[in-house]
């Protein structure tokens, strides 16, 4: 499905320009255009629905889709050249399944949220933008079956806590997969408080453009027993 071209100001695309080219992420001319009208769409719905804290294009494209895009590099390397299964838990606004969706085009994304207002924001968006591989569900994650679908990666953005994360979908991650959470700075006590039946492996910082706080990627695997 053609995107239509958004109505975004240079300076939005531009921004976005940088950021792509300071984490080394080559993209086609498609792939810029629907991040740019997720941005326009987000904004829209924003203000009716309030899905986001932040509000103007500017502050939209760097707090949130920049702050996503900046854990591509390492999902892919991940990757490894597969075409993961990922499950985003917790998704909100589609943060960040739909840009993980727009830049792996390739991966089939299930984005799963208990509010009716942000899954019915994402399916609108699966429609303009012609994801195909966004898969939006409105569900409690607790209540999800793994009888048929485990996920080589289950990530988040702004989930309560990891042992949450883990305890929440842990029927739902293959057991040759990983969870990839995405966190500012998390605490000792957070990272020790993780469940026995997985395992830390990795906290790997993260660089976000115009982003001065601290970002990193909580690498947590089903332990092998």
């Amino acid at each position: 499905m053609a995107v239509a071209a958004p109505r975004h100001t240079k300076e939005l695309g531009d921004r976005l320009t940088s950021a792509l080219a300071t984490l080394d992420l080559a993209t086609t001319a498609q792939q810029r255009d629907r991040l740019l009208a997720y941005v326009a769409l987000l904004h829209r719905w924003n203000s009716v629905h309030n899905l986001s804290g932040a509000h103007d294009p500017v502050g939209l494209l760097e707090q949130h889709v920049v702050d996503c895009l900046a854990i591509v590099p390492s999902l892919t390397r991940h990757a490894e050249d597969r075409s993961l299964t990922l499950l985003d838990a917790g998704t909100g606004a589609g943060l960040p399944a739909a840009v993980l969706a727009v830049m792996c085009p390739h991966w089939t994304i299930t984005a799963v949220d208990s509010v009716g207002k942000k899954v019915a924001f994402l399916r609108q968006a699966v429609g303009e933008m012609g994801l195909t591989n966004l898969h939006p569900e409105q569900e409690r994650l607790e209540r999800m079956s793994g009888a048929k679908t485990r996920f080589d990666v289950v990530t988040a953005r702004a989930f309560s806590s990891l042992r949450h994360l883990v305890e929440s979908t842990r029927h739902l991650i293959d057991p040759r997969g990983a969870w990839a959470a995405m966190k500012g700075r998390p605490s000792t006590v957070e990272l020790s408080d993780l469940p026995v039946d997985c395992q830390l492996f990795h906290v790997e910082p993260l660089r976000v453009p115009g982003l001065d706080g601290q970002r990193c990627l909580v690498w947590i695997k089903p332990a092998v027993h």
